[in-house]
């Protein structure tokens, strides 16, 4: 069975989209069509902006949204997936992908997911950081046992796990994880707690969004971050996107229900390859494949 899978946030880099744009009619459409309802001219920056213009937070998202989306939208026949699932900002690109969501809805809730989280991460001073070779058990029990708020964000594969909270009580926690026998637990370079109890004021905005938008059945199960399993609801889809800021991504055990579920190929649409290398760590006999532009479109 074809798994696609769809990156999120982080994925992004210069130049992205730009062979998308010259070989294809439909992605140059797509993308004007994304300029208007953005406001903005999102295609300069991905284009020809710098790394630094792309880390901001009002283009990183749509951006990485916009490459996944319409690569998928040009593979056309080539795109005939039995799954999908996304990572974080990836569930969206996934939703419309499989037909959930129709683009222009699934640009403007990214957008609106975007400026939500930035005014959340200025409420307050928080973070992230990844903790390298340690138990996903031991990670928990020392963030449970750290003063202050810090919590398990991502279960990015098996020995890798992002942790998310408060900037003083992450930078305790990664002292007592490296104690406790951390490879490495390095604080990352984001402006916010994402995927913990302080995007809350995120969650409440993105969640009337969400809750006025129109969803359709997907046209195969998506498996979605907050609890690793397949929907095929839409007012399923609605309620665990709602919770999705708040809640941390279950990516290793997403990628080991889809395998338990019989996935035999995931293929990666979007840019980078990171979750490739991800699916990889987590089950060493899955097949993997990064997405390719049908030339031919």
């Amino acid at each position: 069975m074809n798994a696609y899978i769809f990156p999120g946030q982080g994925a992004q880099f210069t130049g992205m989209g730009h062979d998308l744009f010259e070989k294809s009619p439909l992605a140059q459409e797509l993308f004007e069509q994304a300029n208007s309802i953005l406001g903005f001219n999102i295609t300069d920056i991905m284009f020809k902006g710098s790394a630094e213009d792309l880390k901001e937070t009002k283009v990183t998202q749509p951006a990485v949204f916009l490459h996944s989306v319409i690569l998928a939208e040009i593979l056309g026949d080539h795109f005939k997936p039995d799954m999908v699932a996304g990572h974080s900002l990836g569930e969206f690109s996934a939703l419309v992908a499989c037909g959930a969501l129709s683009f222009e809805d699934g640009l403007k809730l990214v957008s609106k997911r975007a400026l939500a989280m930035q005014k959340a991460c200025e409420l307050q001073p928080s973070t992230m950081a990844a903790v390298i070779g340690l138990e996903d058990a031991i990670v928990e029990a020392i963030c449970d046992k750290t003063e202050g708020l810090v919590v398990a964000a991502n279960y990015n594969c098996p020995g890798q796990l992002v942790i998310s909270g408060e900037v003083d009580a992450i930078n305790r926690a990664c002292e007592a994880m490296k104690e406790a026998g951390a490879k490495r637990a390095l604080v990352l370079p984001v402006g916010g707690a994402f995927h913990s109890p302080l995007m809350e004021p995120a969650r409440s905005e993105l969640g009337n969004a969400i809750e006025n938008t129109n969803f359709w059945k997907p046209l195969c199960p998506i498996y979605q971050n907050v609890n690793a399993l397949a929907v095929r609801e839409e007012l399923a889809i609605k309620k665990n996107l709602m919770s999705q800021l708040t809640a941390p991504v279950l990516w290793t055990q997403t990628v080991q229900q889809m395998i338990a579920d019989g996935a035999s190929l995931f293929t990666e649409v979007g840019p980078g390859n990171v979750l490739q290398g991800l699916v990889k760590i987590i089950d060493r006999e899955a097949q993997t494949a990064a997405a390719t532009l049908n030339t031919n479109d």
